[in-house]
């Protein structure tokens, strides 16, 4: 990696971006980190930064996002050693259709027999592997394996399984059909609000002010920041460990704790820094024009 890619990289990460780029990807997608439960039926099954969550029910599991396609073995054998089955994946998802969260639905639609459930402005994404993408689609080390969405889901849309319903949230920006789930978990004789949130982060090259294949991108990222501050949650989690500070708040060994990822004023306060980090991009574009 030359050293404009190490500092593009790092100021990404700083601020909680999702980065494609060209290879090697960062380290930390492909770490491996122990499973764990988070709270109630929702539990981590990801790497040490790319969020996995397996959400368990008596009719079956639903699996949000997948990693790189070479962590696929680490998704099975983390779902493995918390006692569950692949073959008792029901439902695909994910919160957005960049490669480092898509790039293993192929692989675990084939494992599962699984059906794939995708926000409909991104079904183009995960259909073309990557191609459709409004920035990285010329990008090869963006590409991965294509995947058949069985069904679309649009802004409001619930998937329901086993007692368990999510609420899909369309907060674009990131991409076109960028999701946010939210649910209410029981736990201990209360019910938590938990939002598995997609944060509107800026890759490096992405306009806001305006790009060819994505015209719509600035009212987008603006909706999705007002969206996001409307909404009511106890629990907050996202794509990525280090958007929510989980290394901050857990450490492998710690005991359960349904209150550990309760932070709605943490959400509140990541949302409006990206929110300003917008602001200032599309205020820098619009004086250079």
């Amino acid at each position: 990696m030359n050293r404009k890619t190490r500092l593009l990289l790092a100021a990404a990460l700083t601020i909680g971006t999702t980065v494609a780029m060209s290879s090697p990807q960062n380290e930390e997608w492909t770490k491996p980190f122990p499973p764990f439960r988070l709270i109630g039926n929702v539990y981590w099954v990801g790497t040490y930064d790319l969020s996995t969550y397996l959400i368990t029910t008596p009719q079956g599991h639903i699996l949000i996002n997948t990693g790189l396609a070479e962590t696929v073995p680490q998704i099975k054998s983390n779902v493995e050693q918390l006692g569950f089955k692949m073959a008792d994946v029901k439902i695909l998802t994910a919160t957005h259709g960049h490669y480092d969260h898509v790039a293993g639905l192929a692989a675990l639609k084939r494992m599962t027999g699984a059906k794939m459930m995708m926000s409909e402005q991104d079904v183009e994404l995960l259909e073309s592997g990557g191609k459709a993408d409004f920035r990285f689609g010329d990008t090869p080390s963006a590409r991965f394996e294509p995947v058949t969405v069985d069904r679309k889901f649009k802004d409001g849309d619930t998937i329901a399984l086993g007692g368990t319903v999510l609420t899909a949230h369309h907060h674009p920006g990131h991409t076109k059909g960028a999701t946010s789930f939210t649910l209410n978990v029981p736990e201990n004789g209360k019910t938590y609000r938990v939002v598995i949130a997609n944060m509107g982060s800026i890759n490096p090259g992405v306009t806001v002010s305006g790009m060819p294949k994505y015209p719509g991108i600035t009212e987008d990222y603006a909706s999705t920041f007002r969206r996001q501050k409307d909404l009511a949650i106890d629990v907050w989690l996202a794509s990525h460990a280090s958007q929510f500070g989980l290394h901050e708040k857990y450490k492998p060994g710690d005991p359960y704790n349904p209150d550990r990822f309760v932070d709605p004023k943490g959400f509140r306060t990541a949302v409006e820094k990206l929110e300003n980090v917008y602001l200032e991009q599309l205020n820098r574009e619009r004086k250079s024009k």
